[in-house]
């Protein structure tokens, strides 16, 4: 299994797909997003085995409640446009050979999938609500990446629907002092 923790999550893809972090990818960070500002990365880029690309955000509210104005149906359609947008010039012009290989293998897929992995606090209350239904979100990104994926997921990690994948909580890398969640 290849592990790879996003925003205190843990996932975990089989040994014979392709997985890299693309908003850690050094072409995505000192090169594609300083064309401007602006510039959005989604997490997780993977490929399985049948050729389809895996286009996957992370978004975790268990502990924070979302603060930006901007609708998230909204966010993740733009986040999936600017990386497709890079994965061309980062076939031909990525750096690291790791990055230019995976954005060729993404480019060549036969299929593009969007995942959107979002978690909410398991028990609403009026300080952590379930402020985003799951329902609604899916059919906005689905409006709006049509010409992507018709299909698009909205998922947590007790509805992965056997993706090919598994969930599970890690260590949250962005806060003082990591613990369990």
């Amino acid at each position: 299994m290849q592990r790879l923790n996003v925003d205190g999550l843990n996932f975990d893809f089989p040994d014979d797909w392709q997985v890299s972090k693309y908003d850690d990818w050094s072409f995505y960070r000192n090169q594609f997003g300083n064309m401007w500002n602006g510039i959005k990365s989604l997490d997780l880029l993977v490929v399985d085995p049948s050729r389809t690309a895996w286009l996957i955000e992370v978004k975790d509210y268990r502990i924070y409640q979302r603060t930006k104005t901007l609708d998230l149906g909204k966010e993740v359609a733009l986040k999936v446009f600017d990386t497709l947008a890079a994965m061309l010039p980062a076939k031909n012009s990525a750096n690291d050979p790791v990055e230019k290989q995976m954005a060729c293998t993404v480019v060549s897929a036969e299929c593009l999938r969007v995942v959107l992995h979002f978690e909410q606090p398991a028990k609403h209350t009026r300080l952590r609500p379930q402020a985003i239904n799951p329902v609604n979100l899916q059919q906005k990104i689905r409006q709006l990446l049509k010409p992507v994926d018709a299909h698009p997921r909205v998922v947590d990690m007790s509805r992965l629907d056997a993706l090919g994948w598994s969930v599970t909580p890690g260590v949250r890398e962005d806060i003082a002092s990591p613990e369990l969640i």
